[in-house]
């Protein structure tokens, strides 16, 4: 269920870019991403800005993008870890991305790796991907982070559509949550907050579904929507204090072991 427009869409891509990079400034880009393992702050913009100019590279020239550093020009980005010459990179890379697929339109078919989808689709999964990383860096340096309501709720659609697609494909680690009937209910608590954002997964013995609703379930996430969206990409911890699990919080667990995007 797609809540936001194809040109906001366009446009996020260097709104959230652009908060990404304020956030960076003065920042020590050797310093490690808790959330990501193994990743500097350098590693972050290079990983965002890489991917910008794949999917641009895929949207623009119509062809398949499956080895990233030889089909897409400056891919890599600068040598070294400049940050001056890393955020001029990366304010490029979205400009020319957000240019690129508001000029092709939502319906044009792009194929990175082995993934096929419109426009639409691809730009709204950088988006997000942007949307989470920005948190990756906020926890970084220690800022405050937050995501406007609509743009929150449009996440965790988004991310409850890929595992659906995912399910779908045979994943084997969604296969494991397989098994009795059982629910989750996310529940935004913001006053004001989007309306879209209250969510039902039911699992059951063929796998999970998932819509809108408001409804009593074997578990509950309750907080602020930024932070239940944080909670359930993994990067703030269920028990951190800023959000409330009601009931069986196993079942949060075994579902937040299993649903990943890798």
């Amino acid at each position: 269920m797609t809540l936001l427009g194809y040109d906001r869409y366009c446009d996020e891509i260097t709104t959230q870019t652009d908060l990404l990079r304020e956030l960076l400034k003065g920042a020590d880009l050797s310093a490690g991403v808790p959330t990501c393992p193994g990743w500097t702050l350098a590693g972050l913009v290079r990983h965002i800005g890489g991917n910008l100019r794949t999917g641009e590279t895929a949207v623009r020239t119509g062809q398949t993008i499956d080895d990233p550093g030889t089909q897409v020009s400056d891919v890599a980005g600068p040598d070294g870890d400049d940050p001056a010459e890393l955020d001029a990179w990366l304010a490029a890379g979205a400009a020319r991305y957000a240019e690129t697929l508001r000029k092709a339109g939502p319906d044009t078919e792009a194929r990175i790796w082995t993934f096929h989808g419109s426009a639409s689709f691809w730009v709204r999964r950088a988006l997000h991907d942007l949307v989470i990383h920005r948190a990756d860096a906020a926890i970084a340096v220690g800022a405050d982070y937050a995501v406007v309501p609509d743009l929150a709720a449009d996440a965790v659609d988004e991310l409850l559509e890929l595992f659906s697609g995912q399910q779908a494909g045979g994943s084997p680690q969604l296969a494991e949550l397989r098994g009795p009937v059982r629910s989750i209910h996310l529940h935004a608590t913001d006053a004001g907050a989007e309306p879209a954002a209250e969510w039902l997964i039911e699992l059951g013995p063929d796998g999970f579904t998932w819509r809108h609703g408001h409804e009593k379930a074997t578990v509950a996430l309750r907080g602020p929507l930024t932070d239940v969206l944080l909670v359930f990409y993994r990067r703030l911890p269920a028990g951190s204090g800023r959000v409330e699990v009601l009931g069986e919080s196993a079942l949060l667990d075994l579902w937040l072991d299993h649903a990943s995007l890798g």
